[in-house]
């Protein structure tokens, strides 16, 4: 999966929780987000003159608008690993929590269907076999 069709793929299932996410959509959506991110707190810093007590409005704003994309696409990602969405609850627990869930979003998605649907890798084909 490319940068373009991942980001664009993660902002057409806005708000879908069911699925599987490959691992190149999750981190593609990942880095877009943090490039973005960055662009816009150059942009809030500029605009407000450098002040450290000014909030970003911009990069509020977007922060926002990606909630609900970047938690589906984290737990489409947790999908394709076998693991239920719940385990993105994991983020609450400092360090330890990060750690796991950084591990379960780099590991390989399970290979064929699972419980949660079609192998995103393999989405085309099985379209054409059933």
């Amino acid at each position: 999966m490319s940068f373009m069709e991942a980001v664009k793929t993660c902002f057409s299932k806005y708000v879908t929780f069911s699925g599987r996410a490959r691992r190149s959509e999750y981190w593609y959506f990942t880095l877009f987000n943090f490039l973005v991110g960055i662009v816009l707190g150059i942009v809030d810093g500029v605009i407000s003159g450098g002040d450290p007590d000014s909030v970003g409005i911009f990069g509020t704003i977007y922060s926002l608008a990606v909630f609900l994309p970047g938690l589906a696409v984290a737990i489409r990602r947790l999908h394709d690993t076998d693991r239920s969405g719940w385990w993105y609850l994991l983020v609450f627990i400092p360090i330890i929590g990060w750690i796991v869930l950084l591990v379960f979003f780099c590991t390989n998605g399970t290979e064929g269907e699972n419980r949660f649907g079609h192998d995103p890798k393999h989405e085309n084909e099985a379209d054409v076999f059933s």
